[in-house]
């Protein structure tokens, strides 16, 4: 089984796949319009508050993916939480490249933003459930999301 050891999430290191967003610490907005990515003419806005429900702890074995790949995705904890973030690259053959993957431990106060057609674990949480706001870019059709079975599960390591 592919193991993968999680990493802090940093902006540099999760560059490739989205942007990481985390509050400003004086007095004043930062502003991450360009992380907000739509591929769609017809697509609308959408935003909506969701609740995860955690898993026990690390290890994780993964066994699905998804993508959306005409819109970014944005997830923002609502409140202090324990969570994890896996992406992964496209394979040549079509899906994840999941011999490519990286795992990312956000710490507190930080979301991020995938980039379109980043192919990316669902929203894991651990301990506790936990409210995200979630924003992204819809126009109903097949676009929207896809997912993808992994053949042979990967392991987030602990």
């Amino acid at each position: 089984m592919l193991t993968i050891t999680p990493e802090p999430l940093t902006k540099e290191a999760f560059a490739p796949y989205g942007d990481v967003l985390e509050a400003p610490v004086e007095k004043g907005r930062l502003y991450y319009e360009e992380a907000l990515g739509n591929g769609r003419p017809d697509a609308w806005p959408s935003l909506f508050l969701s609740c995860a429900l955690p898993v026990a702890d690390l290890p994780l074995d993964a066994t699905i993916m998804e993508r959306h790949e005409f819109s970014s995705q944005t997830f923002v904890p609502l409140a202090p939480t324990r969570w994890v973030v896996m992406v992964a690259p496209h394979a040549a053959d079509g899906g994840p490249d999941m011999r490519r993957a990286r795992a990312f431990l956000p710490a507190p106060g930080q979301g991020i933003t995938y980039r379109m057609n980043v192919w990316h674990h669902p929203n894991t949480v651990f301990g506790a459930r936990a409210p995200f706001a979630v924003f992204m870019w819809r126009d109903g059709g097949k676009g929207d999301e896809e997912f993808f079975t992994l053949p042979e599960p990967v392991r987030i390591a602990g």
